[in-house]
């Protein structure tokens, strides 16, 4: 796993206040909507342009396609998919319980979350069709056709073979080269460092979506769903339940609304009585510059690409996955989501 960044959330609670608990738009019912475009990226024979408003769906059959551009795709909760430069693919079917997608040319990374139980995701590439059912981080290339596990477990199957390729390992996807291999996991490229700092704001914009949700009583299913965060101006991934889930190669954290309340919501100090007078107590929490945090507060860092207020919030995301990876502790909250 890549070594994780510690990022101060000093103004943490400013984040988690910075969305109103007002109904936002909330998208799951169908995979495959195109969230974030950067450069010249095609959705058929149309241009889609970057937008805060709009977010075009791709129907099944519909084939998207970059030139000096990339593309980030929602596919079902939990999972994304971003689109190399001068790379193209086919969405086969956009049910949330069957997604079939293939690759025409080019590299995509799949980062996965989660990946719920009654949904299937299915790449096909070349001569192989890769199943994807547990959450990791993966990279497909066309040419020459291959699969890369950087975390996760991908089922394949070629020429009437069916092969597991685990995570450091990877696999040649045409009939004539299909063997497993490991493969140096440091050896990246720029879709792989795209991919990274947009999961991290992902994973970023969570915390106050998870909280504006709490907030609103909304219902969150265990599978979670895609959520507008018009603060960070993007979509996030919120998952039901009561626990937290964390991408299992870069560590970043996605919260529940129960579990991003338990975790970093702050009650009103209780009075304590010292002499006949009485000062607040803050039961051991550590002052910020926007508050008590409490057992949140941690060392200080800075993240260029992200809001100032963005940045102090990020450990959310990223610091508190180094100690607990994957599926968090369920329950409690009182809450239905």
């Amino acid at each position: 796993m890549l070594p994780l960044r510690t990022f101060s959330i000093s103004a943490a609670l400013v984040a988690l206040g910075a969305i109103s608990a007002s109904a936002q738009p909330v998208i799951s019912a169908k995979a495959g909507t195109i969230a974030k475009v950067e450069g010249t990226v095609y959705l058929g024979d149309q241009l889609v342009e970057d937008s805060l408003t709009k977010f075009p769906d791709i129907k099944e059959n519909g084939v998207v396609r970059s030139e000096d551009g990339r593309a980030e795709i929602l596919l079902t909760p939990g999972v994304v998919l971003h689109l190399g430069e001068k790379s193209s693919f086919r969405l086969i079917t956009n049910r949330l319980i069957d997604t079939r997608l293939e690759l025409l040319t080019g590299s995509a990374v799949i980062d996965a979350a989660d990946i719920a139980k009654d949904t299937n995701l299915t790449v096909v590439c070349k001569d192989a069709t890769v199943a994807l059912s547990k959450a990791g981080h993966y990279r497909l290339d066309a040419e020459p056709a291959r699969l890369r596990v950087f975390a996760g477990m991908a089922a394949v199957e070629i020429a009437g073979r069916h092969l597991e390729v685990v995570a450091g390992k990877m696999m040649g996807l045409g009939s004539d080269s299909a063997s497993v291999e490991k493969f140096d996991k440091n050896d990246t490229d720029s879709l792989d460092n795209w991919a990274r700092r947009r999961s991290e704001l992902m994973a970023l914009a969570n915390v106050s979506s998870a909280k504006s949700a709490y907030n609103g009583y909304a219902n969150v299913s265990n599978g979670g769903l895609w959520n507008w965060n018009p603060y960070f101006g993007m979509y996030t991934w919120i998952p039901g339940g009561g626990g937290r889930f964390c991408d299992p190669y870069y560590g970043y954290c996605y919260y529940s609304p129960n579990a991003v309340n338990r975790l970093f919501y702050q009650p009103p100090p209780q009075p304590s009585y010292n002499g006949g007078g009485y000062s607040p107590s803050y039961g051991g929490m550590a002052p910020t510059s926007g508050g008590y945090s409490g057992a949140v507060a941690s060392s200080a860092s800075s993240v260029s690409s992200a809001p100032a207020a963005a940045a102090s919030a990020s450990s959310a995301a990223s610091s508190s996955g180094a100690s607990s990876a994957g599926h968090g502790s369920g329950g409690g909250g009182g809450r239905g989501h």
